[in-house]
C-alpha cells in the first residue's frame, strides 16, 4: 500500500470506532480481515496511525479547527508524525486510494494551525470534559499535563523472572530489542516506545520468552505488586488474579515458599494464569476457579495478604488503550466504585489479624481510590491505613495519606493507585 491507501484506511477505521463506539482492536481487526492485500508494515503503519489519533482526539481536532476523523488523521501525521505539508497533500491526493485533496481549510491549518496553549484543560490533556473535576481534584493545575502525558506512546516494560534467570542473563538475552534496566526495581527492564509507523520488536519471538524469563509487565504494575511488602514463607490471596500478571510478580516474590491463591469471579481470565504460572515455574500457585462451589473455602481470616487488583475504569492505561476513554461514561464509572467498594468488603473477611489487604487500580481518578478507601475505612474500624512503600526510590510517590499515587507525568509508568491496609491484632 501507498501513502494514500494507509491514510485513507486510518481515516475509515476511526470512523468506523467513532460511529459503532466499538472497541479500536475490533474495528482494525474487520479491517484487516477486509483487506488481505494489506501487508506487515501496512497494518502497522495504519494501526500505529489510528492510535496515535485516539490519543490526541481532542487537541488535534483543536489545532485542526475540525473534529472530524479526516481532520484529526491529517494533523496526526503533520504534528506528530512531522510529515512535510507536501507528502499530506500528495498522499490525500493520491488516486484512486487517496482520501481526497486537502481543501484549502485543511492547507491552512497544516500550515498555521489554531494555539493550543489557548484550549482549555481538557483539550489540551486529551480528555472528556465531564472528568476535569475528577482530574483537577487528582492532579490540581497539572492536570492538563498529566492528560497529555496519558496521551503519549507507552515503552514496553519486562519483569525479569527470578524464579528462572537473573537480570543480568536476562539483559543478555534481550539485547537484540535494547531493554535496558529502569533502576527503580532490579527486576524491571524497560524497551523504548516503538516508532509508530512500523513493527515493534517481538519479545514473545526470543526463545527465553516461551522459557519464562520474562513477561511483559508495565513497571507501575510491578511497583503495585511490590507494595505487598515481603510475602516469602506467607499465604496470599490474589482476590481479582484475571490474566495473572500480578500474581506471577507476586509468586516469583515468595520465592516459591509459602502459598499463593489465585481466584478471579470470571473463570475465564484464570485460564491464561494455569499457562503462565506453568511456564513461569511458579509451584506455589494454587488456582481457585468460581467454576467450583465454594472456591475460597477454607481461607476466612488466615491470610497474610489479600492482594485486590481491583476492577476499574483504567483510566491510567489510556497510553495503551487510548479508545477506551471516549467510551467512558459517568454511569461506567459509578458501576466500578460499585465494584470497587464490594470486592473490598469481600476480601476483608479473609485477612487475619495482623495481616493486610493491598488495594491496587490502574485508576488516576479520587473517586476510585481515595474515596474507596475512606468508604471502607468508614465501615471496616478493624483496619488501619499503613504507607504503601518504604522504598527510597518510591516514597516522593506517597501522598499525604501514604498512598503511592503513580502517573506517566510523574514516575514514567501508567497511571496506579496503591492503598495498604492492615488489620490490627
Amino acid at each position: 500500500m501507498r501513502d494514500g491507501g494507509r491514510l485513507a484506511a486510518a481515516i475509515e477505521i476511526l470512523g468506523d470506532v467513532e460511529a459503532r463506539h466499538r472497541p479500536v482492536r475490533l474495528a482494525l481487526k474487520a479491517w484487516g480481515d477486509a483487506s488481505r492485500f494489506a501487508g506487515a508494515k501496512d497494518r502497522a503503519f495504519v494501526s500505529g496511525l489510528v492510535l496515535d489519533v485516539l490519543r490526541r482526539k481532542r487537541s488535534l481536532g483543536w489545532r485542526m479547527g475540525d473534529e472530524s476523523p479526516r481532520a484529526a488523521a491529517l494533523g496526526a501525521l503533520r504534528f506528530l508524525w512531522n510529515w512535510p505539508l507536501d507528502r499530506i497533500a500528495a498522499a490525500a491526493a493520491e488516486e484512486p486510494h487517496g482520501p481526497g485533496p486537502l481543501t484549502d481549510t485543511e492547507h491552512r491549518a497544516l500550515e498555521g494551525p489554531r494555539d493550543l496553549t489557548e484550549a482549555p484543560p481538557p483539550v489540551r490533556g486529551d480528555y472528556p470534559d465531564w472528568l476535569d473535576a475528577s482530574f483537577g481534584r487528582a492532579f490540581g493545575e497539572a492536570r492538563a499535563d498529566e492528560g497529555a502525558a496519558l496521551a503519549e506512546r507507552a515503552p514496553v516494560d519486562l519483569r525479569v523472572n527470578t524464579l528462572k534467570t537473573d537480570p543480568e542473563r536476562a539483559l543478555k538475552a534481550l539485547a537484540s530489542v535494547e531493554a535496558r534496566p529502569t533502576g527503580v526495581l532490579p527486576t524491571a527492564l524497560r524497551m523504548a516506545a516503538p516508532d509508530p509507523a512500523a513493527r515493534g520488536g517481538a519479545v514473545e519471538a526470543i526463545p527465553q520468552f516461551s522459557k519464562g524469563w520474562f513477561e511483559v509487565q508495565d513497571l507501575g504494575s510491578q511497583i503495585a505488586a511490590a507494595a505487598a511488602g515481603d510475602v516469602k514463607g506467607k499465604q496470599v490471596l490474589d482476590l481479582c488474579a484475571g490474566g495473572g500478571g500480578k500474581t506471577l510478580a507476586l509468586a516469583a516474590a515468595m520465592g516459591n515458599t509459602g502459598q499463593i491463591y489465585a481466584y478471579d469471579s470470571d473463570a475465564r481470565r484464570l485460564t491464561d494464569t494455569v499457562r503462565r504460572g506453568d511456564r513461569a515455574g511458579a509451584r506455589n500457585l494454587q488456582v481457585r476457579s468460581p467454576v467450583n462451589p465454594e472456591p475460597l473455602k477454607g481461607l476466612d481470616g488466615k491470610m497474610d495478604v489479600v492482594f485486590i487488583d481491583a476492577p476499574c475504569t483504567g483510566t491510567g492505561s489510556w497510553r495503551r488503550h487510548p479508545d477506551t476513554k471516549w467510551r467512558l461514561t459517568p454511569e461506567a464509572l459509578a458501576k466500578r466504585q460499585a465494584d470497587q467498594d464490594q470486592v473490598l468488603a469481600d476480601g476483608a473477611r479473609f485477612v487475619k489479624p495482623g495481616g493486610r489487604m493491598v488495594y491496587v487500580t490502574c485508576s488516576v481518578l479520587p473517586e476510585e481510590n481515595e474515596d474507596r478507601v475512606a468508604a471502607f475505612l468508614a465501615e471496616h474500624t478493624a483496619f488501619a491505613r499503613r504507607p504503601a512503600t518504604d522504598d527510597p526510590a518510591l516514597i516522593r510517590y506517597l501522598n499525604p495519606n501514604g498512598d503511592l499515587r503513580l502517573s506517566p507525568r510523574t514516575s514514567g509508568t501508567d497511571g496506579f493507585y496503591v492503598a495498604v491496609l492492615e488489620k490490627t491484632r
